[in-house]
């Protein structure tokens, strides 16, 4: 193991970290084997997360980029449909507010988070967590997204919450391979990161060379303490479902409860693709006809083919179409969507077709599913509503540590996501001016909910009156 190796300069500084433009990729499988293992002979940790957690994982992340398997055609991407739908509505109508007098440095970080928000969502969708982690720029912060797949959880408690974590970047020098491992420990007093470098020896962790051997890790330190920071200092985002893997507590894959008919619809699209290439046109020949061509590979040659005159009985090649049961497939195909619409609480039609002949529909059914798509979404939105919480404080925390102004304690900003199947603003709004101006509900209150301003206090409705009521507010 390394002993201290201060940077050249002797800051203390966090690495990059994962997610930010640089060399850090983990391939799927063998990295993350090679992840957990150099993890754990740098800092005798290993993975918390049980093996049929982690297999699961792999499988989620192979539905969404398609890899391969027997037996099944992964073109369709099914998964990437969800994630790329839910996503989409999930942001539709997202906006951020801060207070006027917010300051610039809290503005920047705020639109870093939200340039991050889709990737993060993708991620989390997909994998069932995503990291969020703060990178201090221009006396604001940026933010990189981690995927699931590029973290190791080395501890968590009781409700699932990260106590430690570990992480890795791979960089290339020279010729020679390095792994820049980090591992963050939450604490009592605070955040604590430790951080080695080694110099890879083929597919082994090699020896731990100083911090100063890389430039770009010249700056970092083998342990660094930030107070006042709760948690491994890293916003997390987790999809709001029951773990149906293990039953932990780690969290899961948006579709992780369709992932059995994810597999069986790439299935039926691989027999459908036979069905079609079983259904081409065929000639049949006797042996003898057929003569080799310049690259080995038999047909009938031309001078064959001569018109006749005579009876078609006499005819000696015979054209063979079989009969399609395409009818049969794409009914099947249509039956496994439905099912994944109903485990996933989408709206019917979203994977489906909207109407088909043999199944007609009611309006309470066409309502049921809108509501439980209207709900799945809005899951979702709380779940970022969360994470932007947490980000802003570890924003706040980290801006106090590292001396940076601008970043005050109070920094969640309004979030509004707009209007929804179970939620119109337009009628309730209507509804409040009725009530305005019938003398039943103060003006102040009213814009306060429109615009989700704080209104509890005197000070917090005179400034509702100030920024909207004008001289009729000044009057009051």
């Amino acid at each position: 193991m390394c002993g201290p190796q201060p940077g050249e300069n002797g800051s203390l500084r966090e690495g990059r970290g994962p997610g930010t433009p640089g060399p850090y990729r983990v391939a799927m499988k063998k990295g993350e084997d090679d992840l957990q293992s150099y993890l754990e002979q740098a800092f005798g940790k290993s993975d918390v997360t049980s093996v049929k957690m982690r297999a699961a994982v792999r499988e989620w992340f192979d539905l969404y980029y398609g890899v391969p398997r027997a037996g099944e055609d992964t073109a369709p991407r099914v998964a990437a449909l969800i994630v790329g739908k839910l996503c989409r509505t999930v942001f539709a109508e997202y906006e951020t507010r801060l207070p006027p007098e917010a300051p610039d440095p809290l503005r920047r970080s705020l639109s870093a988070l939200n340039a991050a928000a889709k990737t993060a969502m993708q991620y989390a969708l997909v994998g069932g967590e995503c990291l969020l982690k703060p990178v201090p720029r221009d006396g604001a912060f940026d933010f990189a997204a981690i995927r699931r797949d590029c973290y190791v959880p080395l501890a968590r408690d009781a409700h699932g919450s990260l106590l430690a974590v570990g992480t890795m970047e791979r960089h290339s020098v020279d010729g020679r391979q390095y792994a820049l491992l980090e591992r963050r420990t939450a604490g009592a007093d605070g955040l604590t990161i430790e951080t080695r470098l080694f110099e890879l020896n083929g597919q082994t962790l090699g020896r731990c060379v100083p911090l100063a051997t890389l430039p770009a890790c010249a700056e970092l330190v083998p342990q660094l303490v930030l107070p006042g920071v709760q948690g491994v200092g890293l916003a997390v985002l987790k999809t709001p479902l029951m773990n149906c893997v293990d039953g932990s507590t780690d969290a899961v894959s948006i579709y992780a409860p369709a992932a059995g008919l994810l597999h069986a619809l790439a299935r039926c699209e691989e027999q459908l693709n036979a069905e079609f290439a079983n259904g081409a046109s065929r000639v049949f020949a006797s042996e003898d006809l057929l003569r080799p061509d310049a690259q080995g590979r038999r047909a009938l040659q031309d001078d064959l083919f001569v018109g006749l005159p005579d009876d078609p009985a006499n005819v000696g090649v015979t054209v063979y179409s079989p009969a399609l049961r395409e009818g049969s497939y794409l009914a099947r195909k249509q039956d496994l969507l439905r099912g994944c619409e109903s485990l996933l609480g989408l709206r019917r039609g979203i994977l489906s077709e909207v109407e088909t002949p043999a199944e007609p529909r009611t309006a309470t059914e066409i309502a049921a599913t809108s509501v439980d798509y209207d709900l799945t979404i809005r899951d979702l939105q709380s779940a970022w509503t969360d994470a932007v919480q947490q980000a802003m404080a570890l924003c706040s925390a980290l801006g106090a540590v590292y001396g940076l102004d601008g970043l005050p304690q109070t920094a969640a900003p309004a979030i509004d996501w707009g209007d929804g199947v179970l939620y119109d603003r337009a009628r309730i709004w209507a509804e409040q001016r009725e009530l305005v101006d019938a003398g039943l509900l103060r003006p102040e209150l009213a814009l306060a909910w429109y615009f989700d301003l704080p209104h509890e206090t005197e000070a917090e409705l005179a400034e509702i009156r100030r920024r909207f009521m004008g001289d009729a507010g000044r009057a009051q």
